[in-house]
Parts: C-alpha cells; sequence; structure tokens
C-alpha cells in the first residue's frame, strides 16, 4: 500500500509540474497566460496516474509485471479517444469567423469551473462525466489496495478489471461530451461569409433595363 501512494505522489506531482511549467491540462488558446482547463486532458491524466500507479507499484512490491485487464485497456482507450475527439474539435473550430469568442480562448476561472463549463456555463454532461469518473476512478484504487493486501491473491491480477456494463457507461458519458464539444463554439452567425453577403451584393448590383423604343 505504501508503495501505492508514493507512487502515485510522485506520479500527481509530475502532472502538476508539467501543467505549472507547460499547461499540460490546458487548452490551446490564442491567450498567453490563465488559459482554462481541459476536461479531457484532466480525464487522460487522471487515469494515467490511477492505472500506473497500480501498475509500477506491483513491479516495486513483487518484482512482477501485472497483466492488466481488458477492461483497463479500454478504459485508457476511452480515455485517449476523447482527448483526440476534443483536440480535434478545438483545430477545427481556429477556422470559425469569430473563432476569438471560442471557448477555450477565454480566461480560466478556475479549475473545477473550467472543466464543468461549457459555454453556456456549467452543463449536465459534463458535470456527469465527472461524477462518474470520480466514483469509478475511487472504487480502483479501493480494489487496488485491497487486492495487494490479499496474500491468496495472483499477483498479476491485482489491478482490477471493469465490466462491460461499467465502461458502456464511461463510453456514453464520454462519447456525449465528444458530441457537446463539437457544437459548444458553434452559433448562428457562424455561416460562409460569401452566403452572408450574397444577398447585399444582390441588392447593390441592380441592373438598370434601358427603355424599348
Amino acid at each position: 500500500m505504501t508503495n501505492y501512494w508514493l507512487v502515485f505522489a510522485v506520479l500527481t506531482a509530475l502532472v502538476l509540474f508539467f501543467n505549472h511549467k507547460y499547461g499540460m491540462l490546458r487548452d490551446d488558446s490564442t491567450l498567453k497566460t490563465n488559459k482554462t482547463y481541459s476536461y479531457a486532458r484532466t480525464q487522460l491524466a487522471w487515469w494515467t496516474v490511477i492505472v500506473l500507479s497500480g501498475y509500477v507499484s506491483i513491479i516495486l512490491s513483487y518484482n512482477l509485471i501485472p497483466d492488466l485487464s481488458n477492461g483497463v485497456l479500454y478504459l485508457l482507450g476511452i480515455s485517449s479517444a476523447t482527448s483526440i475527439a476534443a483536440r480535434i474539435s478545438d483545430i477545427s473550430d481556429k477556422d470559425r469567423i469569430n473563432s476569438d469568442d471560442n471557448l477555450q480562448n477565454a480566461e480560466s476561472k478556475n479549475f473545477m469551473i473550467d472543466i464543468l463549463s461549457d459555454k453556456n456555463g456549467v452543463s449536465i454532461h459534463r458535470l456527469q462525466a465527472v461524477l462518474f469518473n470520480l466514483a469509478i476512478g475511487f472504487w480502483f484504487i479501493r480494489t487496488t489496495l485491497l487486492n495487494m493486501s490479499h496474500p491468496d491473491l495472483i499477483k498479476s491480477y491485482i489491478t482490477p478489471d471493469i465490466s462491460m456494463n461499467n465502461l458502456i457507461l464511461m463510453g456514453l458519458s464520454a462519447g456525449t461530451y465528444a458530441a457537446m464539444k463539437t457544437s459548444e463554439n458553434k452559433s448562428s452567425s457562424d455561416k460562409d461569409p460569401v452566403l452572408n453577403t450574397g444577398k447585399a451584393d444582390n441588392e447593390n448590383n441592380i441592373i438598370e433595363i434601358p427603355p424599348v423604343g
């Protein structure tokens, strides 16, 4: 157990250091400082620290490389896919006409408000995703620690498996976040400038027909 918390503390300190130094948990933004925190990056960091803490602590405690379950690998895949989808959405939004109004270009309020908020404020789909990640994350930590203290347990299976239903739950939550994120910077004013100016151009281009006779 001591090894787990030691590794957990070291990894958490590394994440905090790299975030302070390079903004690892913050959105790409036109701002130079005080950028908003990214939910997708935070989720990926959360699960990386939790799973890697168990992985490394088993190596230190038993000199054994653990066999991670399919459920854990799927969970890491969901976190990675969420981060990729958020990144693609942010890149796409840079081409908006009013890209300065993008959510990621706003100043950070604080960590919790940033990861829970879209352009309309704190949103239910982000709150749901955060709560599910916290609940399953705390369960994962507790189960790992209990398994490490069990003398009869096969050491390669100390990290807990995650049921398919819980993976579906995490996938639905991540999918909802990704789908909502693709539209959070969109507005009715984001139209093709050619289409927006077409009406005005037609009004200005008045064709005069000469009189007949």
